[in-house]
């Protein structure tokens, strides 16, 4: 029962709410370059699901990483950290 506590949660932000039951959620993290020894911030877009369709675009959420809900879906909408989005 304890490998269900070790999925991984992720903060980002929602860039897309026009699906229903879904977000779209930008992913930022900054890593180290191995041969320029530059910082360099990357971007992974990750669809969510939203039961009650409450994040709006522009909100800092939590995520948790599920099991496959649909073809692209592969997380969950955990809370909302921060609400900045259209109609707050």
């Amino acid at each position: 029962m304890e490998e269900r506590n070790k999925r991984k949660e992720r903060t980002g932000v929602v860039v897309s709410d026009k699906m229903d039951k879904t977000i779209v959620v930008k992913l930022t993290r900054r890593t180290h370059h191995p041969k320029y020894e530059k910082v360099i911030t990357k971007n992974m877009k990750v669809k969510a699901h939203d039961e009650n369709n409450e994040a709006k675009s522009g909100d800092i959420v939590t995520i948790r990483e599920v099991r496959p809900l649909s073809k692209d879906k592969r997380w969950l909408l955990i809370s909302k950290v921060e609400a900045k989005g259209k109609g707050v």
